[in-house]
């Protein structure tokens, strides 16, 4: 480890703190997908029983176009519902292989009636009922990687409480904010949905180590931000926001560190 003119400690491994903040935020934008509840469930004796009515159907390993297609299901075979969650179907196939489908897909199946299978979409109403909201991001505070988890509760259609965990792994110093903020989403319904934040909250600032051991110092902030969602579906959003805090230090002048941010929510 080199020593700067300034007194600083030249950290060698900052390129490396920088990946692991990065990995990171994927490990845990992981963990929420896996933790999101189903929309629906069918009992043993409600399995509904599906004919293939297309040249054949894909079956994913999970719900989402991301996983892989590990088996395909041909013409007038037979399939059971198992699970929906939002746009995707788990389904049981012959020799018990369970996998996901697009609703689009299991739109042109039939039902043992000969008659052609209704999908339902997940609707307005549904929207409407929402309440939580869960949101991993990751991105830049004041030029330091940051990753952030946040958990929102819906009070009306336009306005949300959210409580915030971030966490900075800088050459110099590592933070950890913990705070809560009202957000107002002026037009929920919009595909692009513009959103506007006021918040609270307490940093804890821990310089690295030196030859000198250092002392951790938390501070109060407030914040205010903008941001926008875009409904890649009804329940999967892409969310980006920009915030400005204020650090309300003992020093003569505030500390204010600007943040952006990106990452994926889902709400149920």
């Amino acid at each position: 480890m080199r020593r700067r003119t300034d007194g600083r400690a030249l950290d060698s491994h900052s390129g490396t703190a920088s990946n692991r903040t990065t990995g990171t935020a994927w490990l845990l934008l992981l963990l929420l997908c896996a933790l999101l509840p189903a929309a629906r469930a069918w009992g043993a004796e409600e399995t509904p029983q599906l004919q293939i009515a297309d040249p054949y159907i894909e079956l994913h390993t999970g719900p989402g176009r991301g996983y892989p297609v590990f088996y395909v299901v041909e013409r007038k075979a037979w399939v059971e519902l198992l699970q929906r969650q939002t746009d995707w179907y788990k389904v049981r196939a012959a020799r018990g292989r369970i996998g996901w489908v697009h609703r689009e897909q299991l739109a042109r199946t039939l039902q043992p009636d000969g008659t052609p299978t209704e999908v339902p979409e997940v609707t307005r109403e549904d929207y409407d009922k929402r309440r939580w909201e869960l949101t991993a991001m990751s991105g830049d505070f004041d030029g330091i990687n940051v990753i952030n988890l946040t958990a929102g509760y819906a009070l009306t259609a336009n306005l949300s409480a959210e409580l915030a965990w971030s966490k900075t792994l800088g050459a110099y110093a590592s933070s950890e904010l913990i705070g809560a903020s009202v957000v107002h989403q002026p037009f929920p319904e919009w595909r692009w949905s513009p959103f506007f934040t006021l918040g609270t909250g307490s940093v804890r600032l821990a310089p690295a180590a030196t030859l000198v051991q250092p002392h951790d110092r938390r501070e109060n902030y407030i914040d205010a931000g903008i941001g926008v969602k875009y409904h890649l579906t009804r329940r999967f959003l892409l969310r980006a926001e920009y915030k400005n805090y204020v650090l309300l230090t003992n020093r003569n002048k505030n500390e204010e560190p600007k943040e952006w941010k990106l990452g994926f929510a889902f709400f149920f």
